[in-house]
């Protein structure tokens, strides 16, 4: 019962942590760390709540939520009778699980599926250009930038946003999206994605989504920055959004209207970075976060 309780408190730390993080600005100055919080809240939260479920379910047996789960699929028979809220609870909780992993399968599968068939579709109407190696170039009059992620990632602009920036600014955009292959951005929002997929009507979920969007586009420009002018990364940005730009395929990482004054605000006036004390303390509270909540589903309290 202890442990049951404890967990469901930890849900709704993590429910409130999120809501709260989605109006924080600290996260512009590290988005990196911001992402890393964001991940752990979500993994803390998925597992706390299912575990509170499952650990009253499995009280019968007195032992922890997974060695539990064992017994109950070994067909042991428990130290007292069930009842019928544990047994609610145990459905409840299997029933949560369950859908949370096929979902999120589901999303890396139609991912997958969608950005095959857009390396198919870019084979057929896509193009080499000397002036840009190594980059798809789309026959296309309106502004588009983005990457197809994967093993056989692919950078892709629009003969639009070629004729809209200058030679330094598209060098500058090319850094931020080979940033996002880099750095994988699309396995960080796959989770986020699947989350919105399983509880579409959560305001909360809808704003995670929606921030991390933002984050990873925000440490994607400070690793381009490493190779650019931050204001060349800017002003490419301000042409974008008032050129009437594309919005990236489904499934794809790009450049995007929205939020475009808050990424360049960001680049002309940087804001201090975080005091160390500061992002240890994020640091630790992530691995508490990440740790504690497996640890709770072997124990018993």
């Amino acid at each position: 019962m202890i442990t049951a309780a404890v967990l469901a408190a930890l849900a709704t730390a993590c429910a409130i942590g999120s809501w709260r993080l989605t109006t924080a600005r600290w996260t512009y100055r590290a988005p990196r760390l911001a992402i890393i919080l964001w991940q752990s809240l979500g993994v803390a939260w998925g597992l706390a709540t299912t575990g509170a479920m499952l650990a009253f379910g499995v009280q019968p047996y007195g032992i922890g939520v997974l060695p539990g789960l064992v017994a109950f699929v070994q067909g042991e028979a428990p130290g007292t009778a069930w009842d019928p809220l544990h047994v609610l609870a145990m459905i409840a909780g299997l029933t949560s699980l369950t859908v949370l992993v096929v979902v999120l399968i589901s999303a890396g599968v139609h991912a997958l599926r969608a950005r095959r068939r857009h390396r198919t579709l870019l084979a057929l109407i896509s193009r080499d250009d000397p002036g840009v190696p190594g980059v798809r170039v789309l026959d296309h009059p309106g502004a588009a930038a983005y990457c197809v992620p994967g093993l056989r990632s692919q950078v892709v602009v629009s003969e639009g946003a070629l004729r809209l920036w200058s030679r330094d600014e598209l060098a500058a955009v090319l850094a931020h999206e080979a940033a996002h292959v880099r750095e994988r951005h699309d396995l960080v929002l796959l989770p986020f994605a699947a989350l919105r997929r399983a509880l579409p009507w959560s305001k909360v979920v809808c704003e995670a989504q929606e921030q991390v969007e933002l984050l990873i586009e925000m440490a994607a420009d400070d690793r381009a920055r490493r190779y650019c002018s931050p204001r060349r990364l800017a002003t490419a940005l301000l042409r974008f959004g008032t050129a009437g730009a594309m919005p990236a395929p489904s499934g794809m990482l790009g450049l995007h209207a929205s939020n475009v004054m808050a990424r360049v605000d960001r680049l002309i006036k940087p804001a201090p970075e975080l005091p160390r004390r500061a992002r240890a303390g994020i640091v630790a509270l992530s691995v508490t976060l990440v740790t504690s909540t497996p640890f709770l589903w072997i124990i018993q309290l």
